[in-house]
C-alpha cells in the first residue's frame, strides 16, 4: 500500500511539474507577442506618414482590413488603395494606438483590443475609435491578420 501512495504521489508531481512548466511556456509566448505588437504599433504611423506603402509590412501576407461603413478588404493591392486613401483624400500623417488588452496564448494567434487616434500634418486629432486586431505568428513574426475598427464620431 505505502509503494502504491509513493507512485501516486510522484505521479501527481510530476503532473504538477508539467502543468506549470505548460503555463510557463504559454505565459512567455505571451509577452513574446506583446512586446512584439508594441514594437509594431509603435511604427505603424510612421509608415503611414512616409505614404510608400511600408505600411503593409506590418500585415500578414493574407491579411484583411474590415473598416466601418465599408466592405472587407483583403490583399495587398485593396489595402493599399486604402492606405493610400487616407494619405490623400483625408489627410492621414499620424496616430497613436492605445492597448487596452491582448488575449490569447502566443503560440499561434492573439487579438489585441484598444483605441485609435489619427493625426493631420498639423498634428490635429480629427478622429478617433477602437478596435480589435487579430494578429498571427507568421514565419516574419508577428503581423495583423485581421484588422477590424471603427470611429467613435457620428458618420457625416
Amino acid at each position: 500500500m505505502k509503494s502504491y501512495k509513493k507512485s501516486l504521489l510522484i505521479f501527481f508531481l510530476a503532473f504538477a511539474h508539467f502543468i506549470a512548466n505548460a503555463q510557463s511556456n504559454h505565459t512567455n509566448a505571451l509577452n513574446e507577442a506583446k512586446k512584439a505588437i508594441a514594437a509594431s504599433n509603435a511604427t505603424y504611423f510612421t509608415a503611414i506618414a512616409k505614404n510608400d506603402g511600408s505600411i503593409l509590412n506590418h500585415y500578414a501576407e493574407d491579411a484583411c482590413l474590415l473598416p466601418p461603413n465599408s466592405p472587407i478588404l483583403c490583399g495587398r493591392t485593396a489595402m493599399a488603395k486604402f492606405f493610400k486613401d487616407g494619405y490623400e483624400n483625408y489627410g492621414l500623417r499620424g496616430g497613436k494606438f492605445i492597448t487596452l488588452n491582448i488575449y490569447g496564448d502566443g503560440l499561434e494567434y492573439v487579438t489585441e483590443e484598444g483605441l485609435w487616434q489619427s493625426f493631420d500634418a498639423n498634428g490635429k486629432l480629427f478622429d478617433d475609435g477602437k478596435f480589435l486586431v487579430l494578429w498571427k505568428k507568421t514565419k516574419n513574426g508577428w503581423k495583423m491578420f485581421r484588422d477590424s475598427f471603427s470611429t467613435n464620431r457620428a458618420q457625416k
